[in-house]
């Protein structure tokens, strides 16, 4: 069932692109995402200023963040990686008192960081892969103890599957140079076991569901070309899941998203056991919005074009404190 999605053309329709005011699309930046992001922010700007929208670029990496003070009304955040999703931003705007897309500072910094995300979701009872943290190559033979030898190493900080590993059968050696290189980028390393599934997506919306994409990635390899610039991954829109399935996915991604203390939007990444079962294994909290990006697709499901999607979630940029606690102190005196 697709009609209990908030997000539908008639709420589009009644949004008055005017009503933004002037709308800063944050995109580029310095995170290793910057060339995924400047393709996400052209996309959102041409498409706002199609549907009538004041809107500009904006690129942190080359004009000073103060420089928003006092020319826009709100942001669209179409950074991704460090300090663009992971409460960097969030709180610089928040600073600025200028509205902006996506979760707040603690949920972005939250999510950004897949070993608490994922240790925030076991306590909430959601189902997540076995996992620990690696601060060394030496904990290779105890890693492979625990977990086994078919394992995914993943920096904790990092998005679009930059610097993952994906092994089959590894020893100590090949653990530990995968481990050693995610430490030498100075993250942590996060090793879990390795699901060999269906892959699911899930866009979350205003706090619900869209439709559930599987992704079939050429030999299971969703890697960066893969994403964002190859042809070869095929997408089910919507997944073929059976009605308990569909619903059981969705309703873990809507609590995986409520978890974090997350608004706005995010995209919940999932795998699909063979005998049905499945794990969450990340939140982005900002996610892509290039020609191959996932959220317009589902968006799409529910009969809402790309241009659509921004102006709504354009509609919907909010603070963490819509008014500075000493405003609300002094008028409580007065």
């Amino acid at each position: 069932m697709l009609s209990d999605h908030v997000l539908s053309a008639a709420e589009v329709d009644r949004i008055d692109p005017g009503s933004l005011g002037r709308v800063a699309v944050l995109m580029g930046g310095m995170s290793p995402e910057r060339e995924v992001s400047l393709s996400s922010g052209s996309g959102v700007l041409e498409a706002l200023r199609s549907r009538g929208v004041d809107a500009e670029g904006f690129d942190p990496a080359e004009q000073p963040v103060e420089a928003l003070r006092g020319r826009f009304d709100r942001a669209f955040i179409a950074l991704h990686g460090r300090y663009g999703e992971d409460g960097t931003i969030q709180g610089v705007l928040e600073y600025l008192r200028i509205p902006y897309t996506g979760p707040g500072v603690c949920a972005s910094a939250v999510a950004m960081d897949k070993d608490l995300t994922r240790r925030l979701w076991r306590e909430a009872g959601l189902p997540v892969a076995r996992g620990r943290c690696a601060k060394s190559a030496d904990e290779a033979a105890a890693i492979l103890a625990e977990l086994g030898a078919d394992l995914v190493v993943k920096p904790v900080a990092d998005g679009s599957s930059i610097g993952v590993s994906k092994l089959s059968g590894a020893d100590e050696a090949v653990l530990g140079k995968a481990v050693e290189e995610v430490l030498a980028r100075g993250e942590g390393a996060l090793v879990e076991e390795r699901i060999f599934g269906r892959e699911l997506t899930i866009a979350i919306v205003s706090g619900r569901a869209l439709p559930v994409i599987e992704i079939r990635a050429p030999e299971g390899d969703y890697d960066y070309h893969n994403k964002y610039f190859g042809n070869a991954v095929a997408y089910d829109c919507p997944a073929r899941l059976t009605e308990a399935q569909d619903a059981a996915v969705r309703a873990a991604a809507e609590k995986a998203f409520a978890a974090i203390g997350a608004r706005g939007w995010a995209r919940a990444d999932l795998m699909l056991r063979p005998d049905g079962s499945f794990v969450l294994l990340e939140i982005n909290t900002s996610p892509g919005m290039t020609p191959h990006s996932l959220v317009p697709m589902a968006a799409r499901a529910v009969g809402v074009d790309y241009a659509g999607l921004c102006l709504y979630l354009a509609a919907h940029a909010a603070l963490d404190y819509p008014e500075p606690r000493a405003d609300k102190a002094r008028a409580a005196q007065a």
